[in-house]
């Protein structure tokens, strides 16, 4: 037998009641020994693409969104509600994403969520209307939903040993992804004629190609264990809403969410009116996107050999309130230094996919909680980029605003170390019960 499935076969032993081979769980699904050899070698590309195309169809539009403006004739609120959409199709498309995987399956579900993204990207640029557009760039974000909400079933089900790994490793992958997409589109934009669709479209191509490893993996099927076998309560009996761990979790994503959105877009623009100019202002924003690039990798490989995340939150926390403080006293003489601190800060995100990962023991545990945590989550992160600018527009200044970011601080380290407990939802199901 391969050394792979040796592995998963022995992991299995340690953990079933009688010497005899157990039956495959969802966290090692069944199939012969020479398929989940080459799978296992395959799965870690698969998830990198899959993760690459998790953001450059929103950055890639907020680069050229002044173009697709004039291109298309969108009224200012038409493009303000496009910048809002992302979070909100988050939110109402995730929570389909259990149902789908049960249904079909985790993998089928992801390979249709990638060819969604690269069949919105491929259209949307020459629809030629500002209704089209929209409808195309939601079929995108759709894609993008219910992949999000399964990159961590994925990786609890092929990977239970290496959760922190593998999470890190798409986490970095989603950063390369989110910061590609703002650096370069308008670089190939310029390259391609100065046409904004052709700068849009080629992001499509990414999309295709995360496709193709997926195609292999349809047939996976999510099996469903019985109680006995996965230590809890069946999926179907598990209510989110009743768990607090659940609750401190998507308010932790909810509110880290919502540091980020802000960060993205309003740190710039704080900046500038402090004295920067507008050419080192855009770097700094740059460089607190970057952060996300190899702590997104470190974080969570910490994060799964402590026994609970709450030191890793307040360490996260901590920076972000002295990053705000740093804004508000010294914007200009320490800018540096309070983007790396918030770029630091916003690593948040690859700690909460992680915990999301610890906190359920199976798939479809996981696969549950992360639709609740991220679908609630977005909800919460909705207002609080429009409020930063309300506060902005009638106190006419920035200290309202990072008041407020400093504040929204607080609840997140509350909810972190609450999310960081060494708990897992079945058991609160079964306790409950």
């Amino acid at each position: 037998m391969a050394p792979m499935a040796r592995e998963d076969t022995d992991t299995e032993t340690r953990t079933a009641p009688a010497p005899q081979r157990p039956a495959p769980t969802e966290q090692h699904p069944a199939a012969p020994p020479a398929v989940r050899t080459w799978a296992m070698r395959l799965m870690p590309l698969a998830v990198v693409l899959a993760a690459l195309n998790l953001r450059p169809a929103i950055t890639s539009l907020g680069a050229l969104l002044e173009e697709v403006r004039d291109g298309l004739g969108m009224s200012g609120s038409v493009a303000g509600l496009l910048t809002s959409v992302p979070p909100l199709c988050f939110a109402l498309f995730g929570v389909m994403a259990p149902r789908l995987a049960r249904r079909f399956g985790p993998p089928a579900v992801v390979c249709a969520g990638m060819a969604a993204i690269a069949i919105g990207l491929l259209v949307r640029p020459f629809t030629g209307a500002t209704p089209a557009f929209l409808l195309f760039s939601a079929l995108a974000l759709m894609g993008i939903a219910v992949s999000n909400v399964l990159m961590p079933v994925i990786v609890k089900r092929w990977f239970p040993d290496r959760v922190g790994t593998m999470t890190g490793l798409y986490s970095m992958a989603l950063a390369v992804g989110t910061s590609a997409a703002a650096a370069v589109t308008v670089p190939l934009t310029r390259a391609l004629g100065d046409d904004w669709r052709f700068g849009l479209l080629v992001w499509a191509a990414l999309g295709v190609a995360a496709v193709l490893p997926w195609l292999l993996f349809v047939r996976e099927r999510q099996e469903q264990a019985a109680p006995a076998a996965t230590g809890g309560a069946p999926a179907a009996r598990l209510s989110m809403v009743r768990s607090p761990t659940a609750w401190a979790l998507a308010v932790f994503f909810g509110l880290q969410a919502t540091g980020a959105y802000i960060t993205m877009g309003w740190m710039a623009q704080i900046f500038r009116d402090a004295g920067v100019a507008a050419g080192t202002a855009g770097i700094l924003l740059a460089v607190t996107m970057a952060m996300g690039i190899p702590l997104a990798f470190v974080i969570p490989r910490v994060a799964t050999r402590l026994p609970r995340q709450g030191p890793v939150v307040v360490v996260l926390g901590t920076c972000g309130l002295i990053g705000y403080a740093g804004l508000y006293l010294w914007p200009v003489g320490g800018a540096w230094l309070w983007a790396v601190l918030l770029g630091i800060s916003n690593c948040a995100f690859p700690l909460a996919l992680t915990m999301i990962g610890m906190r359920a023991r199976t798939g479809p545990g996981v696969a549950s909680l992360s639709a609740f945590a991220q679908s609630t989550g977005y909800l919460i992160s909705i207002p609080g980029p429009l409020l930063v600018g309300v506060l902005y527009q009638h106190s006419g200044g920035w200290g309202l605003p990072i008041a407020l970011m400093a504040a929204l601080m607080v609840p997140q380290i509350v909810a972190g170390i609450l999310a960081g407990k060494n708990r897992v939802i079945e058991d609160e199901a079964a306790a409950r019960a």
